[in-house]
């Protein structure tokens, strides 16, 4: 089984009923991973540990580690390193609103090879067309080329995307920014950095249903100006 070169995580907040069919994909691709749960309703919890339980999943509540308001992805990345490299494995992060296939985590393993930082499934919506945050492929050619597998300089997200152990040995997540909320952008730049390359598999999709666990930030497509107001006055969405 590949997942014993892969620690995979799901951090999660509350909206199970999406999550609750990422979780299950994952497990019925033949994996394991490890959910985050970062401060779910208590009521949401308890849900959380009885999926959890039925799916053979291991879950770790942070609550029960730090008292800092959620998000905590800063911490969970941390977790998520030290065990990666204590057990020699690659980390893949699948978000909670992400349905994997039963082959997109075989697929992207295969891609590891040395010089290899990051390796993403592109995302789709139920339609079959690239979203967010690979949305900008709309409008490019990516369709019509023979290669499906592309080095890209964009930034990459985290939606479903496996960091080689060669990235986590270069890349220290101690030393992330304690003031921001998300960090993708922030490591895919670390990878380029350290001269890796991260893959973007455009024959490799997963659906995705953009900002389930925080449905405020939607208001980015519908209503911009409130989002940036409340990014800026709630200090909220940090990147």
């Amino acid at each position: 089984m590949v997942s014993e070169k892969l620690h995979i995580i799901m951090p999660i907040k509350d909206s199970l009923e999406i999550a609750e069919k990422a979780i299950r994909s994952i497990v019925d691709s033949g994996h394991t991973l490890c959910i985050y749960d970062d401060n779910s309703l208590p009521e949401n919890a308890k849900r959380l540990d009885l999926i959890c339980s039925e799916t053979n999943t291991q879950v770790i509540h942070i609550s029960d580690l730090t008292d800092h308001p959620s998000p905590n992805y800063r911490l969970v990345l941390q977790l998520a390193q030290q065990e990666a490299l204590a057990t020699n494995r690659h980390l893949v992060i699948v978000e909670s609103d992400v349905f994997v296939q039963s082959e997109t985590l075989d697929k992207m393993l295969a891609e590891v090879q040395e010089g290899v930082g990051m390796v993403a499934a592109v995302t789709i919506d139920e339609n079959g067309g690239y979203n967010f945050p690979y949305h900008y492929l709309r409008h490019l050619h990516y369709r019509f080329v023979a290669k499906k597998t592309i080095n890209s300089k964009k930034r990459f997200s985290f939606c479903c995307t496996l960091l080689t152990n060669e990235l986590l040995h270069k890349a220290d997540f101690r030393l992330l920014d304690p003031t921001k909320n998300w960090f993708d952008v922030t490591i895919s730049h670390w990878s380029i950095q350290l001269g890796l390359r991260n893959l973007l598999m455009l024959d490799n999709p997963v659906l995705h249903f953009p900002h389930a666990s925080r449905p405020w930030k939607r208001l980015k497509y519908t209503n911009p100006l409130l989002y940036y107001w409340r990014k800026i006055t709630q200090k909220k969405d940090r990147i």
